[in-house]
C-alpha cells in the first residue's frame, strides 16, 4: 500500500537492487560465407590471444545485438550486411555474452579500421588459430546454411 502511494519510493528501491545485482557486457559477431563457402574472418589489432576472429564488438547500452552486428561491419570492414538468425548465444567466460549471428551481402569489402590488421577468407579445413567459440560459431552457421539450401531445393 506505502509503495503504490509513493510510486517514486520503488525507482529508489529498484535502483538499490540494481547495485548488487550481476552485471553482463554483451557482444555480437556475425558470420559470413562467401559464394566458394569461406567463412570471413578478421586479424583484430587488440586480441592477442586469438588475434583471428569473426567480425563485431561491443554492444552499447539499449543496442539491440543485431544492429551491433550491422555497426561493426561498417565500422570495420566498411561493408553493408544483412543479418539473419542468430545461431547462437554463448558465454565465454564469467560475466560477457555474445550474441552470434548468420549474415549475408552483396557488397564488397572496403577499407578497414584501425582495429583490424588484415582480413581473408577461410576454408573450414584451413582456419588459423581461433577461440572455440568462433569455431562453433562457423560450424553452426555452415549447419544452418546447409538446412536453409535443402529447403530451397
Amino acid at each position: 500500500m506505502i509503495l503504490r502511494r509513493f510510486h517514486w519510493l520503488v525507482a529508489i528501491l529498484y535502483r538499490i537492487v540494481r547495485l548488487f545485482q550481476p552485471k553482463f557486457s554483451a557482444g555480437a559477431v556475425g558470420v559470413l560465407f562467401n559464394k566458394e563457402g569461406q567463412v570471413l574472418l578478421v586479424e583484430h589489432a587488440f586480441h592477442p590471444k586469438h588475434p583471428w576472429g569473426l567480425p563485431g564488438g561491443w554492444v552499447g547500452r539499449k543496442e539491440n545485438p543485431a544492429l551491433t552486428v550491422q555497426r561493426e561491419f561498417l565500422e570495420e570492414l566498411s561493408l553493408h550486411i544483412v543479418v539473419g538468425p542468430i545461431l547462437a548465444i554463448e558465454l565465454p567466460h564469467a560475466g560477457h555474452f555474445d550474441f552470434i549471428y548468420l549474415c549475408q551481402t552483396d557488397d564488397t569489402i572496403g577499407d578497414l579500421s584501425y582495429e583490424l590488421l588484415a582480413f581473408d577468407w577461410f576454408d573450414l579445413g584451413s582456419l588459423p588459430k581461433i577461440s572455440k567459440i568462433s569455431r562453433h560459431a562457423i560450424i553452426q552457421a555452415m549447419e544452418k546454411t546447409k538446412e536453409t539450401d535443402n529447403h530451397d531445393a
